[in-house]
Parts: structure tokens; C-alpha cells; sequence
């Protein structure tokens, strides 16, 4: 057990020909050497795990390297090279900043740099995670990372390039670093497996990649994890159950519902997969990505975007076969709709539960147990759509059309003053419309509507400007066609507006109950400009037209000599 070395330092690159996923950096730095363009500072920058600190090793020894092979590979062999191998090198530094952060720490670097390489053209120095030093410590590296010694290359590396100030940026050639795709780590991962004499399958390793996240080191890591499990026969139902991830069976599982409009077996599924453990949010990412690769797997030419083995893209081609893209595209809709509003929802497991309903009623073709008549017979199951449509059939033949309802007008908030709003305050609230149906009766005559019109006022108390309006307005009456035509005068067109669009129907329908009689119609009309009365606003203007109609008021004015302004 002593001698046991975990895969991710066992099978760590050595060389940029090992070097996995990181071609185009891997040739750049290649370029760099052989034409001897070496800058005095690197920074390598990405996710974890994709192989920078590997790259800078790589890089530093190749730099050393007496005898460099014709892919400018380390040789292996040199003194260098061997120093390096052995951990007794004294021209390659590794400085990790997470522990070394400190001005301090910075100033031992800078009498360090100074010393030119025992073995070697150049002294390396590693500084990982160099994101971590401080603001000062920052500072005081500056001069030095600017106008190092000749023999001096600086190599920085960061998972977090946004925390570097940008003075150490402007100093430095960057390479960033891609996440390794998931062939890549499959194709590695088998080669490994073979070295090691194990047994496995292909959509095991898919498995394992993409829990890797695009990183060869986590790939590794789980690598031994299921191989602590398994043994050296690994297979697939292992590897799930181990790792805690959801069978895809699940996903083919549900979408064969969906399609067949079964609801209650995708709810049991997903209560089976609660039952298990699985996070329900999790179940509902991997939906959504299952329901992405059947709609990649359905348009030709996308095959590139299956990050899955040759087996499952045969099974996901014939599933998709079976839907049509509209129902793929609304299918991710519900559920990338359901992960949005998971975290806020009060119930979160009726709240995918209902997602899933939705999935399944998407195709139209949702099924109904129905009870059979007869204690003798089965169940029987028959299409939601036949049973909806018969019971729509029979209740067509018993129910009659009900009237539709009149809209109720609803009294809408003025943006501004004006006359019209002046008539929309809280007391003037809407009439209530009439709806039962007025006598028909005898035409009344004019000296009754006139009596009864000021009745007609004085029921409109709940609405003082209203039955002012209509207790002092003139009348004009006329018979049209066997209907009494009621006219009576307004001041403004904005109140003759409001009445008609208000309450002229429920004043007709109160009037012809007062008159006992349906053929009465009102019609709001405008006083005539010349027709209005000056109305008198000031004090001293209603002073003045007193006095001007009453004459014993002008002649007590004058006597007491009283001041009218």
C-alpha cells in the first residue's frame, strides 16, 4: 500500500505530447522555444484541473533541457532533467501564493531571483495561485516581474484571472486554459484503464467524464474512487449507484409517458427517483438536457453536439424519431421554466409535479381511466379527448346558450385635471344598470315627464353633481316612431360625454319604471354658448348682480356706504 500512487499524480503529463486538451497552447509554447522568443513572464489561467501547473513544469524543464528531442520534448535524461524528476532541482522554484502571500515572502523571492541557475540556462520560478497574494504584496513584485534577470522566468498561475491587478496583467503573455472535452477524457481515461488491467465499459467512462466537468484531475480522482468500489470489472449500474447519478433509463422512461400521455406513471417515476435520494432539482437539469439531446439527435447534421457513446446516440436517435420538434422545443420550455421557479416555489414537489402533468398533456394524447358499467368488465382506458368531446356533445343537447353578460364599465383614474375627471370622484360611483325589463305602457305626456323627471333627479342623491345637473336642466320632449325622445341640457361636452358613457342606459331604464312605461329614450344635448348664463364667481361680482336685481339691497349698500370688493 506504501507503494501506491493515485492516477492523477501517476499519470500527471510530463511532456506537451501528454499534455491533453491544450493543443494550441502546447504549439504556441513550442513555437516559443524553438525560435528562442522566450518572454520573461507567463500567466496560465482556467478551471481546475486542466493541466496549467503541468503545462508550467512542462514548459520549465523543456527550457533546461540539454538534449530536447525533435518534438522539442524533454529528453529525460540530462542532468537537468533528472534534478527535476528527482525533486533536487535548483533551477526550477515552485512557490505556492496561497500559503506565501505576504510582502515578506515576496522580498525572500527577490533575493532568491537573484542567484543565477547551478544547472541550466534558466531559472523557473512556479508562483501557484497567484491570485492570493495581497495588494502588497502585489506591489512589491512589480518592479521585479517588469526587469527580472536575464536568467529569470516567471510562471504565474490562477483559477481566478480577475482577481490579478491589471499592472500584473500588462506584464505578462496569458494563455488561457479550456476546459478538457469529454472524448478527450474518455480516450484517456481508457488508455489508463488498460495500463492498469481493468475492465471497463464505454458509457461508464462517459459517466465519469461528465461528472468531471471538462477536468482531467476530478476525472482521475472518481477514476479511483469507482475502482475502490468495483474492483477491477467495473460496469455501469456500479458506477451510477456509486457516483449517485440518475440512470438515464429515467429520462427514456418519463419521455415514452409524455408521449403516450401518461401522467400518473411519470408522477410514480418521480416519486421512485425521490424514494432514491436524488435532489428533485437535479432530476429536473437532467430532463431538460435529455429533452436538448433528442432535439439535437432529431435535426440532421448536429450529431457533433452528443457528447455520448455510439450505443446511446442509436437510442436517442429512435426516441426522437418519435417526437415531433414542436414538442421537444415546448417540453423545454415547461422544464426550463420549472428550474427557474423551483427555489421560489412554497411546495416545490407539486410544483415539478405539475411540470410533469404539463410534459404530458403536450402531445394530445392524454389517457383517461374510465370505469366500466358493468361490475363484470375490465377498465378500460380511452383517449381524454374522446370522453371531453362526448360530454361536450351531451351538454349541447341539454343546456341552452346563456345571453352573454353586458361589460361592466369600469371607471377608469384620469392622468390629468380636467372636467372629465372632475366627474370621476370616489361619491360619483357608477349607476348600477337595471336588468329587468320595463313595462311597455301608454306614452305618457309632457306635463308627467316634466313632473317626473325632477323625481328622476332626486333619485340620484348618492351622486349630488349628477342630480344638480338633471334638476336644472332644460327638457325638450318629442315623440319619434311611438318613443318619447327626452333631450335635456348639460353645460360641457365633457359632462354630456361622461352621462352617455356612464349611466345613460340605467337613467332610461329608471325613468321608464317611474313613467310605468318602455318607450322612453334621453338624449344628453349641449346648452348653446349664447344660451349660457354668466355664472359669477367673485364675491364682489355676486354682490353686483344682487344688487342689480333688488333694489332695496343697492339702495342699504349705498345708505350704509358698505364695500362691496
Amino acid at each position: 500500500m506504501s507503494d501506491y500512487i493515485v492516477s492523477a499524480r501517476k499519470y500527471r503529463p510530463d511532456s506537451f505530447e501528454t499534455l491533453i486538451g491544450q493543443d494550441n497552447i502546447a504549439k504556441t509554447l513550442k513555437n516559443s522555444i524553438q525560435r528562442g522568443q522566450l518572454a520573461h513572464a507567463y500567466l496560465f489561467c482556467g478551471p481546475r484541473g486542466v493541466g496549467k501547473t503541468s503545462a508550467a513544469r512542462i514548459f520549465a524543464k523543456t527550457i533546461n533541457c540539454a538534449n530536447p528531442g525533435a518534438g522539442l520534448e524533454p529528453c529525460g535524461e540530462c542532468e537537468s532533467c533528472r534534478s527535476f524528476q528527482e525533486g533536487r532541482s535548483y533551477c526550477i522554484h515552485e512557490l505556492d501564493a496561497a500559503s506565501n502571500n505576504g510582502v515578506d515572502d515576496i522580498k525572500a523571492l527577490m533575493d532568491q531571483v537573484q542567484i543565477p541557475p547551478q544547472v541550466g540556462r534558466y531559472s523557473v520560478y512556479i508562483i501557484d495561485e497567484v491570485h492570493m497574494l495581497t495588494q502588497s504584496a502585489f506591489n512589491a513584485f512589480l518592479k521585479t516581474l517588469e526587469e527580472p534577470p536575464a536568467h529569470a522566468i516567471f510562471i504565474l498561475a490562477t483559477t481566478e484571472k480577475h482577481k490579478i491587478i491589471p499592472t500584473i496583467l500588462s506584464r505578462c503573455q496569458t494563455y488561457d486554459f479550456n476546459r478538457i472535452s469529454v472524448p478527450d477524457i474518455v480516450r484517456n481515461l481508457s488508455d489508463i484503464a488498460s495500463k492498469e488491467n481493468i475492465n471497463i465499459d464505454t458509457e461508464s467512462l462517459h459517466v465519469i467524464a461528465q461528472k468531471a466537468d471538462g477536468a482531467m484531475r476530478d476525472a482521475l480522482t472518481i477514476f479511483d474512487q469507482t475502482v475502490a468500489f468495483c474492483g477491477n470489472d467495473i460496469h455501469y449500474a456500479d458506477v451510477i449507484r456509486n457516483l449517485n447519478v440518475l440512470d438515464y433509463e429515467y429520462s427514456f422512461k418519463l419521455v415514452d409517458a409524455f408521449l403516450a400521455g401518461d401522467y400518473a406513471t411519470a408522477l410514480l417515476a418521480f416519486d421512485e427517483i425521490l424514494g432514491k435520494g436524488f435532489n428533485a432539482l437535479h432530476f429536473v437539469t437532467a430532463l431538460s438536457s435529455h429533452f436538448r439531446d433528442l432535439l439535437v439527435s432529431r435535426t440532421g447534421g448536429l450529431d457533433a453536439l452528443l457528447d455520448l457513446p455510439d450505443t446511446l446516440k442509436a437510442r436517442y436517435r429512435d426516441q426522437a424519431s418519435r417526437c415531433s420538434v414542436k414538442f421537444l422545443y415546448d417540453a423545454l420550455g415547461v422544464t426550463t421554466a420549472c428550474e427557474a421557479g423551483y427555489r421560489n416555489s412554497a411546495n416545490q414537489r407539486l410544483h415539478i409535479e405539475y411540470a410533469l402533468m404539463k410534459l404530458a398533456f403536450l402531445n394530445g394524447a392524454v389517457d383517461s381511466r374510465v370505469s366500466s358499467a358493468t361490475s363484470g368488465q375490465a377498465d378500460t382506458v380511452k383517449p381524454m379527448a374522446q370522453v371531453v368531446k362526448a360530454e361536450l356533445a351531451q351538454a349541447k343537447i341539454e343546456t341552452k346558450p346563456e345571453p352573454k353578460p353586458e361589460p361592466k364599465r369600469v371607471p377608469r383614474k384620469p392622468s390629468s385635471l380636467s372636467l372629465s375627471s372632475l366627474m370621476d370622484e370616489k361619491e360619483d360611483a357608477a349607476v348600477p344598470v337595471e336588468t329587468e325589463a320595463e313595462n311597455v305602457g301608454e306614452l305618457p305626456g309632457d306635463d308627467v315627464i316634466i313632473a317626473r323627471w325632477q323625481d328622476l333627479a332626486a333619485a340620484q342623491n348618492a351622486q349630488p353633481r349628477l342630480a344638480n345637473a338633471l334638476s336644472s336642466a332644460k327638457l325638450n320632449i318629442r315623440e319619434e316612431a311611438g318613443v318619447k325622445v327626452v333631450e335635456f341640457a348639460v353645460t360641457n361636452e365633457a359632462q354630456k360625454k361622461w352621462i352617455e358613457e356612464r349611466i345613460l342606459r340605467s337613467l332610461e331604464s329608471q325613468f321608464s319604471k317611474l313613467l310605468s312605461c318602455g318607450r322612453i329614450r334621453l338624449e344628453p344635448t349641449v346648452v348653446p354658448e349664447e344660451a349660457r348664463e354668466e355664472r359669477k364667481y367673485m364675491p364682489a361680482e355676486k354682490a353686483e348682480d344682487l344688487m342689480s336685481r333688488n333694489e332695496e339691497v343697492r339702495n342699504l349698500v349705498t345708505d350704509l356706504g358698505l364695500d362691496i370688493k
